[in-house]
């Protein structure tokens, strides 16, 4: 009993053992038939189109919108409504107090660093020969820090240049009497033949008002 069970024991070791040669030997074979080189850099490039440049030259290539042009559109409604973030700094109406800024009343054209009373830092003491324009209000709304280095104020700036037209309609209101919308120089280059034209017209309106004068001195035929 006891040699039949050692027999069948080492038979089925035996059986084990060959088919466990058998599959390493298959592994073996199957290495060396279907071998895969490793590659050097697992992850796979992808090239990105550089689009940035692109976009660069897509932003150039649009027409910039004149100040003129914003202004002739722009809504001092809106722009008063837009400037209630800056009552906390500044008073709009006429005579009004300095606070941590200036009176806005008058602005526009108002020489900058002009108003009595107020502390004006050295950066734009360093400007008291300018005024303030609608280019200049124009861009120092847009980034103080950029049109006055040095400046104390500590607005951000307002980027949409629409808003910003509409801020300068509403800041232009502030006076008796506002000063003139700004004109684009293309535009002033265009009327200037009209002006010619015009100013040519009465000299033929006159030399055709001396043709009836003419046939009035003419003798007239005889009567038959």
């Amino acid at each position: 009993m006891f040699g039949m069970d050692t027999m069948t024991f080492n038979k089925i070791a035996g059986a084990v053992l060959g088919a466990a040669l058998l599959v390493m030997g298959l592994g073996i074979v199957a290495d060396g038939v279907y071998h895969a080189e490793k590659p050097e850099k697992t992850a796979i490039n992808i090239e990105v189109p550089d689009t940035e440049g692109d976009g660069n030259a897509a932003e150039a290539d649009t027409p910039k919108v004149s100040l003129a042009s914003l202004m002739a559109s722009a809504d001092a409604a809106k722009g008063e409504s837009a400037f209630k973030a800056c009552k906390a700094c500044h008073t709009a109406e006429d005579g009004g107090k300095n606070k941590v800024g200036p009176n806005l009343y008058g602005i526009v054209d108002h020489a900058i660093g002009g108003r009595d009373g107020f502390g004006y830092s050295d950066a734009l003491k360093a400007k008291a020969s300018e005024k303030w324009t609608f280019d200049n209000l124009n861009a120092f709304l847009a980034k103080p820090k950029a049109f006055m280095p040095g400046t104390k104020m500590s607005y951000g700036g307002m980027k949409d240049d629409a808003k910003r037209a509409d801020l300068l309609a509403y800041l232009r209101s502030l006076a008796a009497s506002p000063v003139d919308l700004p004109v684009d120089a293309a535009g002033a280059m265009e009327q200037k033949p009209e002006t010619e034209t015009q100013a040519t017209q009465p000299k033929a309106t006159e030399s055709s008002a001396e043709q009836p004068k003419a046939m009035e001195s003419s003798p007239e035929p005889p009567k038959e």
